[in-house]
């Protein structure tokens, strides 16, 4: 049994190798703005699905590990930045204020016809920040493939107030989860 990391994303390779020595890393080629749904949790397990499920395909005899993080702020899913000004534009709308991180994820196994599902919630409530801190911070590149324009690693001792929930989660894999659903399949 091998595992793999539907993720191209280098922070969900790091925190995945606190829990799983050995994995490979095969990003799906899904497309997760085409994917639709009625709530923000149901939109994150579906693309964490979508990409289990497409590397899955060509993997069958291996554990498929899939995970979406989507950031939303008053029920408005915000994804990753289009570009720099879409970037201070998330990152502004998301000062002083608490928002929510969801990561769905999906676990496939084809060979034995096992999907499991779920997701984690976290909340966040960023302090107040400076123009100049924002546009600093978005001209560095770092938020250009993040929901939500950051990433915690790297703003926390700056822009974050508090965090309410799995701090790993706001990264992009909720390893409490993670671990528990991971058991089904021993």
């Amino acid at each position: 049994m091998r595992y793999i990391l539907a993720s191209a994303s280098p922070r969900r390779k790091v925190l995945l190798k606190k829990i799983i020595k050995t994995f490979r890393v095969i990003p799906s080629a899904v497309d997760e703005r085409r994917i639709k749904a009625k709530t923000p949790a149901t939109l994150a397990v579906k693309a964490a699905l979508a990409k289990a499920l497409a590397v899955a395909l060509t993997h069958q005899k291996d554990i498929v590990i899939g995970a979406d993080t989507i950031v939303i702020l008053k029920n408005k899913v915000l994804g990753k930045p289009k570009d720099n000004k879409d970037a201070i534009r998330m990152l502004k709308s998301l000062g002083g204020r608490t928002h929510k991180v969801i990561t769905g994820l999906a676990i496939v196994e084809r060979a034995k016809k096992k999907i499991v599902t779920a997701y984690e919630t976290t909340k966040v409530k960023m302090k107040k920040i400076a123009d100049q801190a924002i546009k600093d911070y978005v001209a560095s590149g770092r938020p250009l493939d993040k929901a939500g324009g950051y990433g915690i690693q790297e703003i926390e001792d700056v822009f974050i107030d508090r965090i309410a929930g799995e701090r790993d989660n706001v990264v992009g894999l909720p390893l409490k989860l993670l671990k528990s659903l991971l058991r089904r399949f021993s």
